[in-house]
């Protein structure tokens, strides 16, 4: 039995959880509402109730059981967890273990005075479930909880004791106005509207008479005769504009309002003990980048953000962001010079104004070129047979080695004293950033192909992101890869 002396007196969740552990539990039971949903449309009502009935009794014992056997206790050191209903777990986590207390607040839990505490540690329970966790407590212990373990930290861990009330009197290192939220949103052009109601007509297109996707549904919908058909075939060009400037309205908006929801009141704030980051509408999160932790940087854009200059910042961490994880946007919408700041206030170098890349090897296309040739003789067999299908896979053809050799054109790598600078991608362009101190492996791997010209890959182990994440350097020299790990594993 764990020493109860060495802790404070236990707590508890706060009794509200019932009512937001419910709402949780029940946003993650998407097929028990597909199977509801479906036996309601079949003519089996009666059992599509008494499924939901049952569905919601059992949500609602399993939450109650839930908070009846979590206990947590704040001592002077370290904070325990006890939790599991046959199976007991205590966890102990000692304050000097703690990089940092993450808040979040989603739209019923600010409405409540309530807030999400998660205790940053870098280290997870087994399964990778991290126990760390507060699901409901008030917002003012969690404010409480979190000056107290950033003051009682070891000495070892880093000055933190500095107050949260002389952080805000500072300005931000970084932050996002609303015009700049909305312009983001621009950039941030989405079709996920689309793509959810195609899906959701795949699923129940047959019930719901719904289905756009099958010829039948047009057929009908223009059938000879109606308003509508007449009025398409009148004014083809008119129809086919007005299509396609409300597929870019809807784009635009669902990237507005998704941005929206995510960035607004943005602020990023140097710390003692890293970037503290606030953003949110609905949800709104408090969390903290730890400096230590920090891994690479990621340098984001596109071709159209580009031409006007802006930037998205990215820290590779080996803390865990919101939903698990590791990669931190620390600036969604940022300049040169915005994103220099960050990165010189976390202790790094800004790139710099003049950059020696190499670029990979010319082999990067013709690689792809002969991978893709059983594509380019189909073509040419077809053009006695069907010349349309033939013009269709020679231009696919076409289309992939010119997509790749804009690829290669920006596809290069530098030495910047300590650190590896790799440049990729034409649409989704992207600089990162490796400290060679931080690169744990490197892998050099070579194709069939890849043999023939005599390059290599390099792929780069770095911790944090999605696990143990890997940069890649495609197309290298095969003498040139084997000097660079040499180097940087020196």
């Amino acid at each position: 039995m764990p020493d109860d002396c060495a802790v404070g007196p236990p707590e508890r969740l706060h009794p509200l959880y019932l009512v937001t552990g419910l709402g949780r539990s029940l946003r993650g039971l998407a097929g028990g509402y597909a199977a509801i949903g479906y036996l309601a449309v079949s003519g089996r009502a009666g059992i599509a109730i008494i499924g939901a009935i049952v569905m919601l009794i059992g949500l609602a014992v399993s939450v109650l059981v839930y908070w009846l056997r979590f206990e947590f206790r704040v001592g002077e050191a370290e904070i325990r967890i006890d939790s599991g209903l046959l199976s007991r777990t205590h966890r102990s986590i000692p304050f000097d273990r703690i990089q940092d207390v993450d808040i979040t607040q989603g739209p019923l839990a600010r409405l409540l005075g309530l807030a999400r505490v998660k205790f940053e540690t870098g280290g997870a329970t087994q399964g990778g479930k991290d126990e760390g966790v507060l699901q409901a407590i008030p917002l003012e212990r969690a404010e409480e909880i979190r000056r107290l373990i950033r003051t009682r930290r070891a000495p070892d861990a880093g000055p933190t004791t500095a107050p949260e009330s002389h952080e805000a009197e500072q300005p931000p290192i970084y932050d996002m106005p609303l015009s700049r939220v909305l312009l983001a949103g621009i950039f941030n052009f989405s079709l996920a509207v689309f793509a959810g109601l195609i899906g959701l007509t795949q699923t129940f297109g047959d019930l719901m008479g719904f289905d756009p996707l099958n010829r039948r549904f047009w057929q009908d919908l223009l059938s000879a005769g109606s308003p509508l058909a007449d009025s398409v075939l009148a004014h083809r060009t008119a129809a086919a504009v007005a299509g396609l400037f409300l597929l870019l309205a809807v784009g635009l908006l669902t990237g507005i309002v998704r941005t929206l929801l995510r960035e607004y009141g943005f602020r990023l704030d140097r710390t003692p003990a890293g970037l503290r980051r606030r953003r949110g509408l609905l949800t709104k999160t408090d969390v903290t980048l730890p400096v230590v932790r920090a891994q690479a940087a990621i340098i984001a854009t596109g071709p159209v953000r580009d031409s006007f200059g802006w930037r998205e910042l990215r820290l590779q961490s080996l803390a865990s962001d919101e939903g698990g994880k590791g990669t931190h946007v620390v600036a969604p919408l940022a300049s040169d010079a915005m994103a220099a700041t960050i990165l010189t206030s976390l202790g790094w170098r800004p790139l710099p104004e003049e950059i020696g890349w190499q670029r990979v090897s010319p082999a990067h296309i013709a690689t792809l070129a002969i991978g893709l040739s059983p594509l380019l003789v189909a073509a040419v067999v077809q053009i006695f047979f069907l010349p349309v299908v033939a013009a269709a896979l020679l231009g696919v053809y076409l289309l992939a080695v010119a997509l790749r050799w804009l690829d290669w054109r920006r596809t290069a790598w530098a030495l910047d004293d300590d650190r590896l600078l790799v440049r990729s991608g034409w649409w989704r362009r992207r600089i990162v950033i490796l400290p060679t101190d931080k690169i744990q492996s490197i892998d050099l791997s070579e194709s069939v192909f890849s043999r023939w010209f005599g390059i290599a890959t390099l792929a780069f182990g770095v911790p944090g992101g999605s696990g143990f994440s890997a940069h890649r350097l495609t197309a290298l020299p095969r003498e040139t890869a084997r000097i660079l790990r040499r180097q940087l594993l020196a």
